[in-house]
C-alpha cells in the first residue's frame, strides 16, 4: 500500500480556530513572555518625565539630555545583537530571564546613580537588557503561536511597551511632589521590581518548538506544539514543517535525534553577503517597517512629550506629567484595540490606515506648534487644543497599526534558519532609528523650529506609507512557514537543505 503523503495544501488557508485549552496556555507562553517589553516602556515613559528633575538636580545641559534619553537605543545594540546567538545557544526561554537580570542591574544603577557619569552606566547595563528583550520576545511569541491567532498574540510585545509607558507616565506623576533629589532616583529604581517577577514566570513556559527541534528534541518540540496548536493536525503539519526547514529528514520521527549541524555563520554570509534576492527582500521589508516605524518620530512625541506641551503653553510641572498620562493612556488603550483586529482585518489594511492617519495627525501638530511660535503673545488657546488632539490622535493611530505590526510582521516573515540573526539585524535598526531620533530632537526643533521637526516626521510617515504599500503583501493566517512560499525563500531553504544532505552523505562515504 502507497504511503500516506501529508496533505500540505492547506499552507496559504486561514486556519479555521478550534476551541481548545491550547488557546489559553498559548495566549498565557505570549504574554509572559512579551512582558520583558514592559521594561522598554517604562524606560521610555519614565524618562521624559524624570529628565526635567535630572536636568535642575545634576545641572546638565539640553544636549546632555538628548543624550541620557537617546543613548538607551544604541546601547541596545549590544544586547539585540548577542541575543541571536544566545537565544540559539541557550533556549529563547531562558534568554527572556538573561534579558530580565540585566535589566534589574541595570535599573538599580540608574537608581542610585550620585552624578551623570554614574548614571550613564546604569543606562549602559538597561540597554543590553532592552536589546535583549526587543529581539527575543516577539521571535518566541511568533513560534509559539498558532497561525490562527498569531498576529494577536505577536503584537503583545507593543501592548506592554505602551503598558510600560504608561506606568513610567504615572511614577513620574506620583513621584514628582517629593524633593527633587529622591523623586526621579525613585522613579528609575523601582523599574528594577517588574523584572524579578518576570524572570520567575518566565520559568514556568516551555521552550520555543522550533528551537527544540534545531537541538534534535522532536519529542518536546511535539509536545509543545500539541498544548499550543489549535487541532493536532495543526500541530503535526507544525512540527513537519519545521523539520524541513531545519532540514531533518521528513521521516526522522524520533524522540531525539542528531542536532542539525550548526551553520550560524552561513547564516550570516546568506544574510548580508551573498543574499539571494528572496532572502534580500524579506531582509529589506522587515528592516524597512522597523525603520519607518521609528523615523516618524514616536519617540520624539513618547520621550519629549512635557516639552512639546510645554512648547505648546503648558508650563505647570504637573499638569505637564499630568498630559502626559493622557498620552500613556491613550496609547495602550489603543494597542488593545489592535490586538483584536490583527487577526480580523489583517496586517496591510491597519498599517496603511494607521500610516495615513500619523500623516495628518503630524501635519495638524506641526501646523499649531507653529502659529503658537508665531504669535505675539504664545498664548493660542484653539491651537493649544489643536497640538494636544493632534498628539492623542497620533499616538492613537500609530498604537492601532504601525507601533504592534512592526513586531508582528518582521518575526513572522522570517525564515526559520535565519529567524534569530534576521531578527536581531531588524531590531538594530529600529534602535539605531530611534537613537538618532531620540538624540537629535531638540537641536532639529532649534534648527528648523518645533513645528518644522513635525511636519519634517510627517514626511517621513508619507515615504512610509509608499514602501508599505509597495512592498508588503498581506500575511494573516498563513502558517510561519507559508511565507517561504510567500517571499520565495522556500526554495532557498530546499537548497540549503540539499546541500545539508550531500555534505551528510559525503561525510559518510569518508567514513566507508
Amino acid at each position: 500500500m502507497a504511503a500516506e503523503v501529508p496533505d500540505h495544501s492547506r499552507r496559504g488557508m486561514v486556519v479555521a480556530p478550534a476551541k481548545r485549552k491550547s488557546k489559553r496556555f498559548a495566549f498565557a507562553c505570549a504574554m509572559l513572555a512579551s512582558m520583558t517589553s514592559i521594561l522598554l516602556g517604562y524606560d521610555i515613559g519614565v524618562m521624559s518625565g524624570a529628565a526635567i528633575f535630572i536636568k535642575d538636580d545634576l545641572k546638565i545641559s539640553d544636549t546632555q539630555v538628548e543624550i541620557l534619553l537617546g543613548i538607551l537605543n544604541l546601547y541596545s545594540l549590544v544586547g539585540s545583537y548577542a541575543a541571536g546567538f544566545t537565544s540559539d545557544w541557550i533556549g529563547r526561554r531562558y534568554t527572556i530571564v538573561f534579558a530580565s537580570g540585566i535589566f534589574f542591574v541595570g535599573a538599580l544603577l540608574m537608581g542610585f546613580a550620585v552624578n551623570y557619569a554614574f548614571l550613564m552606566v546604569g543606562r549602559f547595563v538597561a540597554g543590553i537588557g532592552v536589546g535583549y528583550a526587543l529581539m527575543i520576545a516577539p521571535v518566541y511569541t511568533a513560534e509559539v503561536a498558532p497561525a490562527s491567532s498569531r498576529g494577536f498574540l505577536t503584537s503583545f510585545p507593543e501592548v506592554f511597551i505602551n503598558s510600560g509607558i504608561l506606568l513610567g507616565y504615572v511614577s513620574n506623576y506620583g513621584f514628582a511632589r517629593l524633593r527633587e533629589s529622591l523623586g526621579w532616583r525613585l522613579m528609575l529604581g523601582v523599574g528594577a521590581i517588574p523584572s524579578v517577577f518576570l524572570a520567575l514566570g518566565v520559568l514556568a513556559m516551555p521552550e520555543s518548538p522550533r528551537w527544540l527541534v534545531m537541538k534534535g528534541r522532536l519529542g518536546d518540540a511535539r509536545r509543545v506544539l500539541d498544548m499550543t496548536s489549535d487541532t493536532p493536525e495543526e500541530a503535526q503539519l507544525r512540527l513537519d514543517d519545521i523539520k524541513a526547514a531545519a532540514g531533518i529528514p521528513e521521516g526522522c520521527n524520533d524522540d531525539v535525534v542528531p542536532a542539525p549541524k550548526n551553520q550560524g555563520g552561513r547564516v550570516w554570509r546568506e544574510l548580508l553577503l551573498r543574499p539571494t534576492p528572496a532572502v534580500r527582500r524579506v531582509l529589506l521589508t522587515a528592516v524597512g517597517i522597523h525603520f519607518f516605524q521609528q523615523a516618524s518620530g514616536i519617540d520624539s512625541v513618547v520621550l519629549y512629550s512635557p516639552r512639546v506641551f510645554e512648547k505648546a503653553g503648558i508650563h505647570d510641572k504637573n499638569k505637564l506629567l499630568g498630559t502626559t498620562v493622557a498620552v500613556g493612556f491613550t496609547k495602550t488603550l489603543f494597542i488593545l484595540v489592535a490586538t483584536f483586529l490583527l487577526d480580523r482585518i489583517g496586517r496591510r489594511p491597519l498599517l496603511l490606515s494607521s500610516t495615513g492617519g500619523m500623516i495628518l495627525s503630524l501635519a495638524g501638530l506641526g501646523l499649531g506648534l507653529t502659529l503658537i511660535d508665531h504669535h505675539l503673545d504664545g498664548q493660542l488657546p484653539w491651537a493649544v487644543g489643536l497640538c494636544i488632539a493632534s498628539i492623542l490622535a497620533y499616538v492613537a493611530f500609530f498604537s492601532i497599526g504601525l507601533g504592534p505590526i512592526t513586531w508582528v510582521y518582521s518575526s513572522e516573515i522570517l525564515p526559520l534558519r535565519l529567524r534569530a540573526q534576521g531578527a536581531s539585524i531588524a531590531v538594530a535598526v529600529n534602535r539605531v532609528t530611534s537613537g538618532v531620533i531620540t538624540m537629535t530632537f531638540i537641536s532639529l526643533y532649534k534648527a528648523i523650529t518645533i513645528g518644522g521637526s513635525f511636519f519634517l516626521y510627517g514626511g517621513i510617515a508619507a515615504l512610509a506609507w509608499v514602501f508599505f504599500f509597495t512592498c508588503l503583501p498581506e500575511t494573516r493566517g498563513r502558517t510561519l512557514e507559508d511565507m517561504e512560499d510567500l517571499f520565495g525563500t522556500s526554495r532557498d531553504t530546499k537548497d540549503a537543505t540539499n546541500g545539508v544532505e550531500m555534505a551528510n552523505a559525503s561525510q559518510g562515504n569518508e567514513k566507508i
